[in-house]
């Protein structure tokens, strides 16, 4: 290989590596599988959302030995969580009152499930947790979300829909808006 060669191949591999480390990180640890709000008119906002979610969570495992339980369909097991965080980046409306937050948990024995939680209310005072579901086990995605019509809607990793509009690849795209 010529010195012009491996100085041109040199310099294609840094901005790679460069482009790599700036995205490939952050759309590596949760790429676009989660809705996002149309609008930003809220009354909850991210922060609000993200305390309520900590305080229910905290609330539930002070109630179970310190642990958050989630039941696992799937697996048809008790899982015994602690909150590692809530992704704060983002908060999305997804309905009327109906917000969503991302959320990561830590077995005891290490393994992460990234569950998806929405707490209902009108505003800050009065947001009460509604459901979650297990996005992700061990980095593994369940599902993924897809627009069709306005309407964000849940679909099983690998199925097709008819055009949907998937989410936009940023980070944190996960987390709703």
């Amino acid at each position: 290989m010529s010195r012009k060669n491996l100085f041109k191949t040199v310099a294609v591999l840094a901005i790679a590596l460069a482009y790599l480390s700036i995205t490939g990180c952050k759309n590596h640890e949760h790429p676009a599988e989660h809705p996002s709000a149309s609008g930003k008119d809220t009354s909850v906002t991210k922060d609000q959302l993200a305390d309520a979610i900590e305080a229910y969570v905290e609330k539930e495992a002070v109630a179970h030995g310190g642990y958050f339980l989630a039941f696992d369909e799937k697996t048809d097991q008790e899982l015994k969580l602690t909150l590692d965080k809530v992704h704060r980046a983002r908060l999305s409306k997804v309905g009327k009152d109906t917000y969503f937050a991302c959320a990561d948990f830590r077995t005891p024995e290490g393994k992460i499930y990234d569950l998806d939680v929405f707490m209902k209310g009108p505003d800050k005072d009065n947001l009460t947790f509604s459901e979650f579901m297990i996005h992700k086990e061990a980095g593994k995605e369940r599902y993924t979300w897809y627009e069709q019509g306005g309407v964000w809607k849940k679909k099983p990793v690998g199925t097709v829909t008819e055009q949907p509009k998937e989410h936009p690849t940023e980070h944190p795209s996960e987390h709703p808006r």
